[in-house]
């Protein structure tokens, strides 16, 4: 006798094997499994970029972190007289009191004239690199006579004695030398830090590099004061200035040769990068910026309109990696759907797990093109492991479409398709557009090929 569940098993056997609909959606059963490992190298992908920040930030540490120079400023004291309504505890009586307080105004100087000359160079950890540097800064300038009248204070609220030269620097460690001058005089400068707690890692803080107390007949202002500050600090990432000067003029030069100049002030000089380096100048006057030049109370946190020089290593291999994973779906869909093209029109039967074998084949693509990068350039990683992965697919479909032609096609696609996502991840501006135009021209030609097959057997 015949055995009903074996016939049965048999009919749905054979429904697997002849039914289009059954091998679509076989098909699409497999696509969305194999979204799970696309999933995971998009998570190692972000890992492996983490780790990267993570080291080159331990790099840039030890060294000495990136520098932002804000000043000189002039701070200084002066008595704010304020009347308070007390109650004796014992009489009850209600009288005034004047009450002395000491505050401070801060004045940045009338010209400033900022020179730095930086000689960078590259240090590694394992397979990360990052840039650091050496930098010799001067900053000249002149102070003139702060106007208290502006600010309504009175003259002789204002307390000489206690005037001090103050600079604030995220980066005092990498500190090797600090000097100022004030009319040839010269002035020792102490480091004070600024208890910041609770601030994130990435973030700027300022410290503060201050003078002893000046001289009374430093403070005459007879004729304009004038300063002379040199640096030679060591730094990472990038280097930046505020421009407190009324009239503030810098210049920044380097044998670097892939500078990226930022912050709210470009320089003016279009010659600035040449085949031996950067010579890059700005000009800002007050009127460019949204700030005075005297503040009471508090140093104002300008750091919003710093300008500088980037010197970190562009490295966006992670960046290209996940850009291509994110089209991990598209590649395998596609693929699928060439096989699924073959198999209908040939009649050639393709067992669901060879469908799965060569979506696993077209996930390691991405676990390749990531470990080669790190230790390549992302072209010659993209070209090793599309010709990898291609020639794999191409031998494995040889022994499963028993023909020639069908293997070349497939190789011809996937190299088509491969070369396509490769334009789009370089593109920026048009990537949208080349790849609708693409994909446009895709469903054209499955549309087409498709009018070929006989849907009333599925």
């Amino acid at each position: 006798m015949n055995n009903p569940n074996k016939q049965q098993q048999n009919k749905f056997g054979n429904w697997l094997k002849k039914s289009i609909t059954a091998r679509m959606l076989m098909i699409g059963f497999l696509t969305f499994v194999l979204l799970i490992p696309l999933f995971f190298i998009q998570d190692l992908i972000k890992e492996r970029s983490h780790r990267q920040t993570q080291v080159i930030n331990e790099i840039n540490q030890q060294w000495g972190n990136e520098v932002l120079i804000y000043g000189p400023i002039l701070k200084v004291p002066y008595k704010k007289f304020i009347e308070k309504i007390v109650t004796d505890k014992k009489t009850k009586q209600i009288h005034t009191e004047t009450i002395e307080e000491i505050y401070d105004a801060y004045f940045f100087p009338e010209d400033l004239q900022i020179n730095s000359n930086i000689n960078p160079e590259t240090k590694k950890r394992g397979i990360y690199t990052t840039a650091v540097y050496n930098s010799e800064i001067s900053l000249l300038g002149v102070f003139t006579k702060p106007n208290f009248k502006d600010i309504e204070i009175d003259a002789n609220s204002i307390i000489w004695d206690k005037a001090k030269i103050i600079i604030q620097s995220s980066n005092v460690k990498g500190v090797n030398t600090a000097s100022l001058e004030l009319n040839q005089t010269k002035h020792e400068l102490t480091s004070t830090y600024n208890p910041q707690k609770n601030y994130n890692y990435y973030d700027i803080i300022f410290h503060t590099l201050e003078t002893k107390q000046l001289h009374l007949n430093e403070l005459q202002f007879e004729k304009p004061i004038h300063f002379n500050v040199n640096f030679d600090i060591k730094g990472s990432k990038q280097i930046s200035f505020v421009p407190t000067g009324k009239q503030t003029k810098a210049r920044i030069t380097s044998n670097w040769q892939t500078a990226n100049f930022f912050g709210e002030f470009l320089p003016y000089n279009g010659n600035k990068i040449t085949e031996n380096g950067f010579d890059a100048k700005w000009k800002i006057l007050d009127i460019n910026r949204p700030f005075s030049q005297h503040h009471l109370t508090s140093i104002p946190d300008l750091k919003e309109f710093a300008f500088g020089v980037n010197f970190m290593i562009p490295v966006d291999e992670y960046q290209k990696s996940d850009r291509s994973a994110k089209y991990g779906f598209l590649v395998i869909g596609l693929t699928f759907l060439i096989f699924f093209l073959i198999q209908t029109l040939s009649k050639i039967n393709i067992h669901p797990f060879q469908y799965l074998m060569i979506g696993l084949a077209l996930t390691m693509f991405y676990t390749l093109l990531i470990s080669i990068s790190e230790h390549s350039n992302f072209l010659k990683a993209y070209l090793i492991a599309g010709i990898s992965v291609i020639t794999l697919i191409t031998l494995y479909s040889k022994s499963i479409l028993k023909t020639l032609k069908f293997p070349i096609f497939i190789g011809v696609s996937l190299t088509a398709l491969y070369s396509f996502i490769y334009v789009i991840i370089q593109l920026e501006s048009y990537a949208l557009l080349v790849g609708s135009i693409g994909l446009f021209l895709i469903l054209a030609t499955v549309m087409l090929i498709s009018r070929k097959i006989d849907w009333d057997n599925g």
